[in-house]
């Protein structure tokens, strides 16, 4: 059964890259390049690429860029979850005479490690989220 004859169900790949994603829990996230890595094939664009095309019905914002910025365009809707899951951020410090800097998200912190619920650092000893294939 493919995509052509079903296009209505979404490509194996997007199933599987939104299960991921649904597995994280609240408080906590997984970069791009982290959720390649723990399906083992892919990338962090093609994660992406994903959750920008059907991410909507999952927990989008705890799939999040490496560099801990928030999703351009849904920086305000982000926020919201991670204040209300306590995920660890990173209060940005406006430079003297500009607009308020939206703040990051601590990765150090809010990574998570795939195991078992919230708690705990969620990352390995490089603060890298740990494989599961």
């Amino acid at each position: 059964m493919t995509a052509e004859e079903h296009p209505d169900r979404l490509p194996e790949y997007a199933e599987r890259v939104l299960e991921v994603a649904e597995l994280i829990p609240p408080g906590r996230v997984l970069t791009y390049g982290d959720v390649a890595e723990w399906l083992g094939e892919g990338g962090p664009r093609q994660v992406g690429r994903v959750m920008a095309l059907y991410g909507g019905a999952v927990p989008w914002w705890r799939v999040v860029r490496a560099d801990g910025r928030l999703l351009p365009g849904h920086e305000r809707r982000a926020l919201g979850h991670y204040r209300e899951e306590a995920t660890p951020l990173r209060e940005a410090a406006p430079a003297h005479g500009t607009a308020a800097t939206p703040p990051r998200l601590d990765m150090r912190r809010a990574r998570w490690d795939g195991t078992g619920g919230s708690g705990g650092g969620g990352t390995d000893d490089t603060g890298r989220a740990m494989a599961h294939n």
